[in-house]
């Protein structure tokens, strides 16, 4: 088994370094992450200058790019080899709900899924490192279970852990992604010359914590499995807009 391992907080972050402990012996794990922190970096990948991979001390690899961008070149040119397994994290905060279209965590994972690798993306709900150790013993049951009965490469498992002592969760839920409501207003501020700027607000709040959410789970101490897909077409709206643009398409 060949893991490819990356996420958004950077190569250096105590995460990333859990889950490569938690995952040692179960394959050969390469690490290719970001130089610094790149939270909120979605899907993007760095178009406009040349990327470098440098090697830490550790082994790791890093890139002065996105967590996609270091899945991207690991598949395309880095590695000599095509990983059977995608893994990212473990984030530092949760990754639920509308979140997972800006996370950098699920990217890295969604990347490996674009090409193909089934992927995994794992995140700590809570801020701070505080039960880091819970994440990883998590993150390695489940990548033990994908060894027992190996899931295909159509697969994207983003994954929720509560930052509490182990024993004390309640087990694991597969479940489906919540609602946050609309992001809070911007914070304004100005330079030292007076020119406004302005920093992107605090996320909104939840509002769809049922049962059967990544919300509602990781509100129990329960564990949130969430397969994703990343068809954007609304199948519910295709014939009603196809009779809306043949009648504004008439004419031509």
């Amino acid at each position: 088994m060949r893991i490819l391992v990356s996420n958004d907080d950077g190569y250096n972050a105590a995460g990333i370094e859990a889950l490569v402990d938690a995952l040692a012996g179960l394959g050969e794990l390469t690490v290719v992450a970001p130089e610094t922190n790149c939270s909120g970096s979605s899907n993007s990948l760095t178009l406009n200058r040349p990327l470098s991979v440098r090697q830490a001390p550790n082994g790791f690899h890093y890139v002065n790019g996105t967590p996609s961008d270091c899945v991207h070149i690991a598949l395309t040119g880095i590695l000599d080899f095509r990983p059977d397994l995608i893994v990212s994290g473990i984030n530092n905060g949760a990754n639920m709900g509308d979140d997972t279209l800006y996370s950098g965590t699920v990217a890295a994972a969604t990347e490996g899924h674009l090409f193909g690798i089934p992927a995994m993306a794992f995140s700590l709900v809570q801020k701070g490192w505080k039960h880091l150790d819970t994440a990883a013993r998590i993150a390695r049951q489940i990548v033990e279970r994908h060894l027992q009965e190996p899931i295909d490469g159509s697969t994207l498992l983003n994954v929720n852990i509560p930052a509490v002592p182990y024993q004390v969760l309640q087990g694991m839920r597969v479940t489906r992604l919540g609602k946050r409501h609309p992001s809070e207003p911007v914070i304004r501020s100005s330079t030292p010359y007076g020119d406004p700027v302005y920093w992107i607000g605090p996320v909104g709040g939840v509002s769809d914590n049922a049962t059967d959410t990544d919300f509602g789970a990781t509100g129990h101490n329960m564990v949130s499995i969430t397969p994703l897909k990343f068809d954007l077409t609304h199948y519910e709206q295709l014939e009603k807009i196809r009779s809306w643009a043949e009648k504004s398409c008439a004419s031509l």
